[in-house]
């Protein structure tokens, strides 16, 4: 690995002025995102399903940080009367520089969303597709706005279905496919921030293999037979939240960049861009998504 590649969160140029709307802060790769962007002086917004959760999390940041400049704003994913609320009241903050689209579900078993589609996807793509074009109208009142998509190396997993296609079937490929989306969007995003001459950029990360609250979403027998491996495997959320933390802040970070672990398998290390999977770089199916996102959320660019 290079000397350039060996990315540390003391890298990250200083935050003050600028504010972050954070989804998922209340655990794991949000809360340690959230941490580090209120060490390096920005207003961090944490958007949590749960406020009681959420006011949890900020005492916990402000041990570590004292002074952080921190509120918490309600938004469940999962139901998108909430993702419309909760951005009616974030356009009312002052400015809105960056948005970590973050917070997911994994492997949750038969459950759907408020509108009815499967859980992982609605939460981990259309909740997000849907809050980030509600808010994209006041990030671009500011050059240097970018919005950062957490993805994951399962993504490798999914392949984009043909127009029409069913969702795939099964918990573990829905989140490979959630997280294929993640991707898409991202790409095609990007495509329309630069032919629309908006000055915002989108980005993505994934943080490896990291000990956060997603493994609830494991089966019981799994989780005991691999412990042992996962003490041996797994990034601390603080190291796993690098790659997120770097495309959100790294001033030499380009629209479309996709940033993680540079490690051996890409599983840990110094984040640093890594090559999506063949199916992320499909640019059909970035419109492909893109147009069924709007059709399933009533939604078009930039609101």
């Amino acid at each position: 690995m290079t000397t350039e590649e060996r990315w540390t969160a003391a890298r990250a140029p200083e935050q003050h002025g600028r504010t972050a709307v954070v989804t998922g802060a209340s655990s794991g790769i949000g809360l340690a995102t959230a941490a580090a962007l209120a060490r390096l002086g920005a207003h961090v917004v944490l958007a949590v399903r749960d406020p009681g959760r959420g006011t949890l999390a900020v005492s916990r940041i402000r041990e570590a940080v004292p002074g952080a400049d921190l509120t918490v704003q309600e938004l469940d994913l999962a139901a998108l009367d909430s993702v419309r609320r909760a951005a009616r009241e974030l356009e009312g903050l002052p400015r809105i520089d960056l948005l970590v689209n973050n917070a997911g579900v994994m492997w949750t078993k038969g459950t759907t969303t408020a509108e009815g589609h499967e859980l992982q996807f609605g939460v981990n793509h259309l909740g997000h597709f849907a809050l980030t074009n509600l808010l994209l109208p006041r990030l671009a009142e500011h050059p240097g706005s970018r919005v950062v998509t957490v993805s994951s190396h399962l993504h490798h997993l999914s392949r984009p279905g043909p127009p029409g296609a069913r969702p795939p079937s099964g918990r573990y490929r829905a989140y490979n496919r959630s997280k294929l989306a993640n991707l898409l969007f991202t790409a095609e995003l990007q495509r329309r921030l630069t032919a629309s001459g908006r000055p915002t950029i989108a980005t993505a990360a994934h943080p490896g293999l990291a000990a956060t609250g997603l493994g609830r979403g494991f089966p019981a027998g799994l989780r005991v037979a691999g412990a042992p491996f996962a003490r041996l495997l797994l990034q601390d959320a603080d190291a796993g939240m690098l790659s997120t933390l770097r495309a959100a802040t790294d001033p030499s970070a380009r629209g479309g960049s996709y940033y993680g672990p540079g490690g051996i398998t890409g599983t840990r290390g110094a984040p640093r861009i890594v090559r999506p999977g063949r199916g992320a770089r499909d640019e059909r199916a970035w419109r492909r998504l893109w147009e069924q996102s709007e059709e399933l959320t009533g939604l078009t660019y930039g609101g």
